[in-house]
């Protein structure tokens, strides 16, 4: 296996103001970071002319987004629960791209009310089967986060939320480095035949 680090886009799902996403996605980054394995990139809607990639099919927005999911070698979705469904937002990012998902792994973290985002999620999984994305089965799933919150506002899940991102992170990375190496022998292969 490849000794470089995995390179992880941790995307954003929510744009809204005063979004809950963040805290979640804090949370996200420092259990990923902790294991040392990814090289992270946050993929913020905030941080992206969404108008753009809505009404624009060839934009500078929509090329630099381009760039960074063909960039990665795999993400992590955090998403919010609206209306049983996810985002707006995560949506224009996701058709943004089309082959900058195929061959690999997404996982997913949610959150909202009871059903901590699992519709959301669900909904998530057919859309990137389209992709030729792989949707890993392991996610994480917080319902009522806002009730694990600490003094300083962060995050602090039970034991078997942590279980569970640690069991989700460590499938991402076996997932990630496998498909990763299928990718390079891909590539190889093709431009032996375009010589």
């Amino acid at each position: 296996m490849s000794r470089q680090p995995l390179r992880l886009g941790l995307i954003y799902g929510s744009s809204r103001r005063g979004r809950f996403c963040d805290t979640i996605g804090q949370w996200a980054h420092s259990r990923i970071a902790h294991t040392r394995q990814f090289d992270i990139d946050i993929v913020d809607p905030q941080q992206i002319d969404l108008a753009a990639l809505l009404h624009q099919e060839d934009c500078p927005a929509r090329q630099a987004l381009r760039r960074r999911l063909a960039d990665a070698d795999c993400f992590v979705l955090v998403t919010p629960e609206y209306n049983h469904g996810y985002t707006a937002a995560a949506k224009l990012i996701i058709d943004a791209a089309g082959r900058e998902w195929a061959e690999k792994p997404i996982a997913f973290v949610s959150y909202g009310g009871i059903s901590g985002g699992l519709r959301a999620i669900e909904q998530l999984r057919l859309v990137f089967a389209e992709l030729h994305a792989i949707a890993l089965r392991d996610s994480v799933s917080l319902a009522n986060a806002w009730r694990a919150i600490d003094a300083e506002g962060r995050l602090m899940p039970g034991p078997e939320t942590c279980q569970a991102m640690e069991v989700m992170i460590g499938q991402l990375q076996r997932w990630a480095g496998t498909l990763r190496q299928i990718r390079q022998v891909d590539a190889a292969r093709a431009s032996t035949q375009t010589r």
